[in-house]
This record gives structure tokens, sequence and C-alpha cells, in this order.
């Protein structure tokens, strides 16, 4: 079988809609199993991604989709990692994107509440007033501190700095909760492009969600409708430029998930914000202010091994902080998107490996150019900030918001 866009592909009886040779391309060798998390919290089969190919296979084969196949996928943190350690180039991401879906359209593996969690996000207005009503809540005391903590969830704000365009060289992509939640990053991402002399255009209607969450929960028709209103949110030819891992991760992915030519051409102008800064640092203002240093680079998952664009972060660091590097080769913070919350104690786990590993480099300024990962750091003490707001702040022209999830 030739390989085939999601949009392409359906579930059947027994069957999941996978490639038949992505899903044989495993030889379960097992030298993806130290990159995986939830193994190396675990050390089960059933949570690596070898296990979760072998539950897979049966489950194409005619076996029923049951309560055990729906937690060996549901406890996948999708962090891709064995994509990179794999020899045999399995695409796991994409059999995992194939399992859930099969999981979300067949059996009850996204409940109504969960569905509609999801559906918010695609109505940028509620959004923003339910974060209001959130902020509100919080400086009531009605929502326990160690609640926020457990969840990952910020210091809301009350008030979110103004955007506005000021040119047409590139877009800047804003999405959902990091625009409802982390504004203030947005805000420095305009003011570092706009320090190379670019103009920088914001999305239309429709490009307040790229859908990333909707694909890793199964819910892929949802996700190929919010990526159609996002390609007409940003017409013409500009690069589009993301300040958020996992949001430029699913942009880029966008011809493989509406199976168009048209959302081809459209990935093809993504770039993370870094890859295209790497290219322009001689067109940046030098340091003026004093930083604190050093700043250790954490990186987001679906910058390092779904972009594979992890480098130019350090590129675009270099000239203003001391960059110090973590000895963890990479591992996932645990974040993943929502799966902080749904699984909380195993991503407390995970991330208390991150944690030894940022204490070990001695910095106190953790870099992490991906909202859910620079949240669910700052939930257990750290000081995160994203490598755009360091670069406005050396340059002299910091968002004036403070930490990510600080607005008052």
């Amino acid at each position: 079988m030739t390989a085939q866009p999601l949009a392409g592909l359906v579930s059947g009886a027994g069957r999941l809609p996978v490639d038949d040779d992505d899903l044989a391309a495993c030889v379960s060798c097992g030298l993806c199993l130290p990159s995986c998390p939830t193994y190396r919290v675990t050390g089960e089969e059933s949570a690596s991604p070898r296990g979760r190919i072998a539950a897979m296979r049966a489950v194409h084969a005619g076996a029923v989709m049951d309560a055990t196949f729906t937690e060996f996928m549901d406890l996948c943190v999708q962090c891709r990692a064995c994509e990179v350690a794999c020899p045999s180039a399995v695409p796991f991401g994409r059999l995992m994107e194939g399992a859930r879906h099969a999981l979300a359209t067949d059996t009850g593996y996204q409940p109504w509440w969960r569905r509609a969690g999801y559906a918010v996000l695609g109505h940028h207005r509620l959004l923003l007033a339910l974060t209001a009503l959130g902020a509100t809540a919080q400086r009531a005391r009605l929502v326990p501190p160690s609640l926020s903590a457990r969840l990952g969830l910020p210091r809301l704000p009350l008030r979110q700095p103004a955007l506005r365009a000021s040119g047409t060289d590139v877009y800047l992509f804003t999405g959902c909760v990091m625009d409802a939640w982390q504004r203030n990053v947005h805000v420095a991402a305009q003011r570092v492009i706009e320090a190379t002399g670019a103009g920088v255009a914001l999305p239309g209607s429709g490009g307040d969600c790229c859908g990333a969450l909707h694909t890793h929960a199964g819910l892929t028709d949802q996700a190929r409708r919010l990526a159609v209103r996002v390609m007409a949110s940003m017409p013409g030819d500009s690069a589009i430029l993301v300040d958020s891992a996992g949001c430029g991760a699913a942009l880029k992915d966008y011809g493989h998930l509406v199976g168009t030519e048209q959302a081809a051409r459209f990935a093809g102008r993504v770039l993370d914000i870094h890859e295209w800064l790497a290219g322009r640092l001689d067109l940046l203002p030098p340091r003026s202010s004093p930083l604190p240093g050093p700043v250790v680079v954490q990186d987001p998952c679906h910058l390092r091994h779904v972009q594979r664009a992890h480098l130019p972060v350090r590129s675009v660091l270099a000239p203003y902080v001391e960059v110090v590097e973590l000895d963890d080769e990479g591992m996932c913070c645990g974040a993943g998107g929502a799966y902080s919350v749904q699984h909380p104690a195993m991503a407390g786990a995970i991330r208390e490996r991150k944690l030894a590993a940022v204490e070990r480099s001695g910095a106190k300024v953790v870099a992490s150019a991906n909202p859910g990962c620079s949240l669910w750091l700052a939930s257990a003490g750290l000081d995160v900030r994203h490598p755009v707001e360091l670069i406005a702040a050396a340059i002299g022209r910091p968002s004036g918001n403070g930490r990510p999830g600080d607005g008052r």
C-alpha cells in the first residue's frame, strides 16, 4: 500500500486507518525504548512504542478495540522521540493518529465533555471570555492554588496586551490557548520580527486554532475543518511564523491532514520563528540590556522530534545569553498538550526527570518555545521564558507583561 494522506484514510471493521507498510515497518529492535518517556517511567512493554505497535497490529488484524487497547494508546505522550531513534524510520506519529482516530470514531474514547472542551478552542471569543472568568475566580481564591499547580494552570490574565498588524512581510500565527493565556509571547515575537525591519500581518477570521490538540485526541474531522479555516485566514505567499512548537508542527502537517495540493503549499510557507530569525541574525540589534544567565534550553518535543528545528533556537539565543544544555538528550517534560491534565501522575513522573536535569545544569532560567511545556514546568516552580521574550528584553523591546501567564 502506498502512503495516503490522513484525509483519505477511513476505519473499517477490524482495521485501523493506517498505512499497512507503516505498520509493518517496525522490526521490534527496541532501540526506541530508551527514548520513550512512559517506558522509562514504567518499564512496561505496553508503555513502549514497540508494544503499542504490536497492539495496533492485533487490532488491525481483527482484534477488538477494548479497554486495554484504549489504555495502551491513551498513555502515549505523543512526543515522537521514538521516530528519531528508529533505524527503520517508522512513522509512529502517523500510526498513533490513526489509532486514536479509530478509537474516537468507533468507541467512547472521547466523551461529550471532552469534545465540548476541544470545541471551545475553535471559538476564540468564548475562550477569551472563559479565560477572564477563570482569572477572576483565581483572584477570588475560588480555584485552589494546589489544583492550578496539579493541572499546570497559570495565573490567567485579566487583561491582554494588544496585537496590531504592522505590515505584510510575514504572518504571525497566534492560535487559541497561547493567545488567550500567553499573548505577551506574541507581543515579544512581533517586536523581535519588526526589529529585523519586517512588517507583521495577523491571521484573519478563522485563524484562531490550528487543530493540533484535536489531532492528538483522534478528532481528525474537527482538526481538518479547523485547518481549512486557518488556511483561509492567511492567504497569499508570505511566510507564516509560529512561536508555538506544537502549532508549528500541526501547520507543517496540513498537507497530510487535509490531503490537497493547496494544503501542501500552505504547509510549505510555515516556519518556526527561530528558523526564520536564524537567517536574519545580522539584522537584529545588539544586546542593550543585561539578562539573567546562564539560560538552559528545554526542547519541546514537537520542535526537536517533529519539526527537527531545535538548533535555530540556540543560534538566535547565543548572541544574547549564555546558553546551557541539558544532559537528558531532549527527553519529554510530560506536558504533551492536554496530557498533563488527563494523566497528571504519569506527566508528573516524567517532569521529575526533567526537573532533575534542569537542576544539574545549574541554570536559573529555562528557555522553552512551547506554551504547554512552559506552563507545565513553571507550575513546578521553574522560571520559564520563551526564547523570543529573552531576545526582546535583550534588545530593549520587552513585551512588558512579565513571565508567561503573569498577566494582571
